[in-house]
């Protein structure tokens, strides 16, 4: 397992060595002699509150050593399978496997949705409130949404993948693009809030707000996958989101 040290992002073999169920005492790092993963012991709050926080080593801990970045089903490693085999109901350990298998796919059709919901909330704000809209117009601006989500998340993506590809100098290999746009969708966790909007009612500037950070949580992702520069990664997820927006603009001038 290619597990990383969450203070330095050192290579190590192990994380912890386990003395009996429940007994288990945590590695240190050989590098900068710190605890390689105190998340393995805290609770899933604490991490949601350090990914919120844009710590670097939560995602280190997300991207390498609670998930496998080989493994683009996102198979768990090995604490969290003696987890699971703590639990006694099988019921519970299927629905565990089943949600963990093909996560890929259903990240990325999750985004898509969100992002389509977002894109309906702008149109929505911009257009002026009249009478009943007729079924013709329901599907043109159904079709309006689903072409603006499609074509401009199609050119965020190639941009992303070019720009790590040609600044960031990652490799060229199919796996290394699939662990790039797995932890692009995995940072992408704060586009969740737009959901909120459905039950309160907020300003559109609230969007605006929740696409900033999802752009600095995307670098940081980006800077934690390819260990390059910040600027680097800031200056091309700048650009797929830029290029995702003028998409966005023009389709619906």
């Amino acid at each position: 397992m290619n597990f990383r040290c969450v203070q330095c992002g050192h290579h190590i073999k192990s994380l912890y060595v386990q003395y009996s169920p429940g007994n288990i005492r945590l590695m240190k790092c050989q590098n900068c002699r710190a605890v390689a993963d105190e998340y393995i012991e805290c609770e899933i709050m604490i991490l949601l509150i350090d990914l919120i926080l844009h710590k670097a080593k939560a995602y280190r801990h997300l991207f390498y050593n609670m998930f496998d970045p080989e493994a683009m089903n996102f198979e768990v490693h090995s604490f969290y399978y003696v987890t699971i085999s703590c639990l006694k109901s099988s019921l519970l350990i299927t629905l565990i496997i089943f949600l963990l298998q093909g996560l890929t796919w259903k990240l990325t059709f999750g985004f898509l949705v969100l992002d389509a919901y977002r894109i309906s909330i702008l149109i929505a704000n911009n257009e002026e409130s009249g009478s009943d809209p007729s079924l013709a117009s329901l599907i043109y601006g159904c079709g309006k949404i689903l072409l603006d989500a499609f074509v401009g998340n199609l050119l965020f993506i190639s941009i992303l993948l070019l720009g790590t590809r040609s600044l960031l100098n990652m490799s060229s290999k199919v796996s290394s693009y699939k662990n790039t746009w797995l932890a692009i969708l995995a940072s992408s966790y704060l586009k969740l809030f737009l959901i909120a909007m459905m039950v309160w009612e907020f300003p559109s500037s609230v969007i605006f707000i929740i696409d900033i950070f999802v752009l600095s949580s995307n670098t940081l992702a980006l800077n934690v996958m390819s260990e390059s520069a910040m600027g680097k990664c800031f200056g091309v997820c700048l650009c797929a989101h830029a290029v995702k927006f003028l998409v966005s603009l023009a389709l619906n001038i």
